[in-house]
């Protein structure tokens, strides 16, 4: 849904207020890219995932145990990290507002088929 013209101008004032009052942080908002940094990370995080895997391996090959740990330790940290990532990824996309309402609000209102079923058998057991 487009902004109003009046809305746009109270947008565009508030920009401006911005820019004159700290143009430092207006400037570093401007050229911040969230999905940019999400996906940076991930990349940083598959990177991990190949060097632990690669310790692992090495370990194995080696018979030294706590090398094979600590490459294993290496994936899960960098695995773990990719999925915070991907999340916020994600959350990003969902941010955005479809119709001036928030991503999820018609997701808690709608009811799928089957949870609405097992909702009502729950009701007609319980007041039985």
């Amino acid at each position: 849904m487009p902004l109003s013209e009046h809305e746009q101008r109270l947008l565009e004032q508030i920009e401006r207020a911005l820019i004159d009052d700290d143009p430092k942080f207006a400037s570093t908002v401007r050229s911040t890219d969230l999905r940019t940094r999400a996906k940076r990370k991930i990349r940083l995080s598959v990177l991990l995932v190949i060097v632990g895997l690669a310790l692992l391996v090495g370990g194995a090959v080696n018979q030294m145990v706590p090398l094979g740990v600590f490459g294993f330790l290496v994936m899960f940290a960098g695995a773990g990290y990719a999925v915070l990532n991907y999340k916020q990824l994600s959350g990003v996309a969902d941010m955005r507002p479809v119709d001036g309402k928030p991503a999820g609000a018609d997701r808690k209102q709608r009811k799928s088929p089957l949870k609405s079923r097992l909702e009502e058998r729950f009701r007609r057991r319980y007041d039985e």
